[in-house]
């Protein structure tokens, strides 16, 4: 897990060390450190306010304060539903459709049936992305052609889903349509309708966000949010980028838990995020 973590946030870590150049670390320093790792000016002042008053930082202190930001009060663990089904959202390149086969290749390494449904059919792109996964990672899907109903393939992928005792459901959805209000419409149909295949689904709706937009990610998960009531995000492109400090931001904006991150573009990089792990590495990278 340390490994890996480190192999996500290399270049978060790697400005930090930078900026700070082996000097005590106080209050201004701390603050320049954060913002060069793009925690939001806002969450550094909070943190900043919450430490005790003496001017030299201490780490205990300092992950105490930052603790706070990933306490939830939604669950995030999967539940022993036949099938658990994940509804996956997120802006097209945020690595989405990746994100999925990470997801399904975790869950098959844990030894879970999977089938995958390509509820995406704005795109026959999409579509076709999905299904070439389907194809590497041996496993079930329900297709159709672009342009046909979502929602049905949703109800059809749950439904198989049922009659062929699988264990996970994925079901892929459209990142943009014309508008928002059109999005909005699709989603809360293909969520309506995939109670209609099974009441408990889908279990969880997990919004996808690319790591390298860092903070500027945070409205567009809030926009999310707001459309189908989330459950968790997925944070990718991780290694890619010195802003691992937006997951403050994420995390204190949206209330949800992040499930995992994304720290690579092979099918095994996405790992299950740890705050506790990923607060120990970020203050080894300020304090030693």
């Amino acid at each position: 897990m340390i490994d890996f973590l480190k192999k996500g946030f290399e270049k978060t870590f790697k400005i930090i060390n930078k900026t700070k150049e082996n000097k005590k670390i106080t209050k201004e320093l701390l603050e320049e450190l954060l913002l060069e790792a793009d925690v939001a000016y806002e969450i550094i002042e909070e943190i900043i306010y919450y430490l005790p008053p003496q001017e030299e930082v201490k780490r205990d202190d300092l992950k105490r304060v930052m603790s706070s930001y990933f306490i939830y009060e939604k669950d995030n663990s999967i539940a022993d539903d036949k099938p658990f089904v994940d509804l996956i959202l997120g802006v097209n390149g945020a690595g989405k459709t990746t994100t999925i086969a990470k997801l399904t290749n975790l869950y098959k390494k844990n030894k879970k049936s999977v089938i995958l449904g390509a509820c995406d059919t704005f795109r026959a792109g999409a579509i076709e992305q999905i299904r070439q996964w389907a194809i590497k990672l041996d496993i079930p899907i329900v297709a159709t052609q672009q342009g046909h109903d979502p929602s049905a393939v949703a109800f059809d992928t749950i439904s198989s889903a049922i009659a062929k005792n699988i264990d996970r459901v994925v079901l892929d959805t459209a990142g943009r349509l014309q508008n928002q209000k059109n999005l909005a419409n699709e989603l809360s149909k293909i969520i309506r309708i995939s109670t209609k295949a099974y009441e408990k689904a889908p279990h969880r709706k997990i919004l996808i966000l690319d790591g390298t937009q860092g903070n500027a990610g945070v409205e567009q998960a809030k926009a999310f949010n707001e459309i189908v009531s989330l459950n968790g995000v997925i944070i990718t492109k991780l290694d890619g980028t010195p802003k691992g400090g937006a997951l403050f931001g994420v995390a204190r904006e949206l209330e949800l838990p992040i499930l995992y991150i994304g720290i690579g573009e092979g099918v095994d990089d996405l790992i299950k995020f740890d705050p506790d792990e990923f607060l120990d590495k970020l203050l080894d990278a300020i304090f030693e």
